[in-house]
């Protein structure tokens, strides 16, 4: 069962900003990831926790739906590149 914005309450132009937004999201973390990465002396598992617990404090603190939604898909997108990048790094 595909899952769309649509069935949240987003029609339209709204829906399309959302999933754009995320999109560029998406580019945006795994550069800032792959960058990070780059300097042997960052803890890159340490640094994508600390931005996600960032954006939790930041979802907690806002009252725009919108807002949240796209915080949000920004913690998912985190969540899925730290499992990427650190599980093999805990073994």
């Amino acid at each position: 069962m595909k899952l769309t914005m649509l069935k949240f309450g987003y029609p339209g132009k709204k829906r399309n900003l959302l999933t754009n937004e995320i999109s560029k999201k998406r580019i945006e973390l795994i550069n800032w990831v792959l960058e990070n990465m780059k300097n042997s002396e960052i803890n890159i598992c340490a640094v994508i926790e600390s931005r996600m617990n960032e954006i939790i404090l930041k979802i907690n603190q806002t009252h725009e739906i919108f807002e949240a939604d796209m915080l949000h898909g920004e913690l998912r997108i985190l969540d899925w590149i730290f499992y990427q990048v650190c599980v093999n790094r805990r073994h």
